[in-house]
């Protein structure tokens, strides 16, 4: 059994690293509310850019654009697919990070030719690790996330679409609904569908013109539309992921509490057992002096 001295020391480690969770924890929870109210900042203007793509399918009956062009299913397993992979920069997340990895290698396991692209250095750690090649120019951090880094992020994507690359791309996220379970998502970003922009707004011949053509229009305005979706699902996965830390940080917190509970009853114990021995030995010791003065008190008077 481990002495008063030995847990002490551990009592003292317990409670500083709890210090820590909590910190953790209160961090986390400042990250999230930040992120949240940037993400309801930019929602209007994205919101409007989508509203403008179902209004430009009114003018449009048909559309040849390369962002709407659906490849053939009768090339399956031959389609070059891009993954968009958003993971987290570090740990203690709990499960966050493994499954939207468990996603990706599930969605790799069925297209051979796919292209990763990740975001956040874990994920990156972890393909290097297993020795999966992915995009390693391709480098963004998870924490902060931002429009001009979601513009980035569409920027490079684009560019292997563009050029033929890639036939589909798909975004592999952890959606964020506030005041329950995180679930990891897969979203197609490319190609669009105009399904994806229907509304129950009727045909209308509002006179609005488009310079040069709609289709031409419809063409400027989607990468806008891909920044913000972009944008939305990194602060779904960061929310997701500072909820996530949270969690974590509150069961390491509660653990060390019952730790602590039972080092301190174990410290106390000891404490007790050693005041008792003293005091078992004071009243030993004073009844053996008892003993002898009445025993010399005995020899003199003899």
């Amino acid at each position: 059994m481990a002495d008063g001295a030995e847990i002490k020391a551990r009592i003292a480690s317990i409670t500083e690293t709890k210090k820590v969770t909590d910190a953790m924890y209160m961090i986390s929870s400042v990250k999230m509310t930040r992120a949240r109210r940037e993400v309801e900042k930019t929602r209007p203007y994205f919101e409007g850019l989508k509203e403008e793509i179902a209004g430009l399918f009114r003018h449009i009956p048909e559309t040849s654009n390369r962002y709407f062009r659906v490849p053939d299913p009768a090339e399956g397993a031959h389609l070059s697919h891009g993954v968009l992979l958003i993971t987290s920069d570090k740990g203690l997340a709990g499960s966050y990070n493994h499954t939207v990895l468990s996603m990706c290698e599930s969605i790799m396991s069925r297209h051979p030719r796919t292209v990763l692209f990740v975001v956040g250095e874990y994920g990156r750690r972890y393909f290097m690790s297993k020795k999966i090649p992915f995009i390693e120019a391709f480098r963004y951090s998870a924490e902060f996330p931002t429009v001009w880094k979601a513009r980035l992020i569409c920027a490079d994507l684009l560019e292997y679409y563009d050029q033929g690359a890639l036939d589909e791309i798909n975004i592999v996220y952890t959606d964020y609904i506030n005041g329950k379970p995180s679930e990891c998502k897969r979203n197609v970003l490319l190609p669009l569908t105009r399904s994806r922009f229907a509304t129950d707004q009727k045909d209308d011949a509002d006179g609005t013109e488009f310079f040069p053509d709609p289709d031409t229009v419809l063409g400027g305005v989607v990468p806008s539309y891909l920044t913000g979706f972009i944008y939305g699902c990194l602060v779904d996965s960061y929310c997701s992921e500072q909820q996530a830390r949270m969690s974590a940080m509150s069961s390491a917190g509660k653990n060390a509490e019952n730790m602590l509970s039972d080092l301190r009853r174990k410290y106390n114990s000891i404490r007790q057992a050693a005041i008792t021995r003293e005091m078992t030995e004071i009243t030993s010791g004073s009844h053996a002096l008892k003993e002898k003065a009445a025993a010399s008190a005995d020899e003199r008077r003899k």
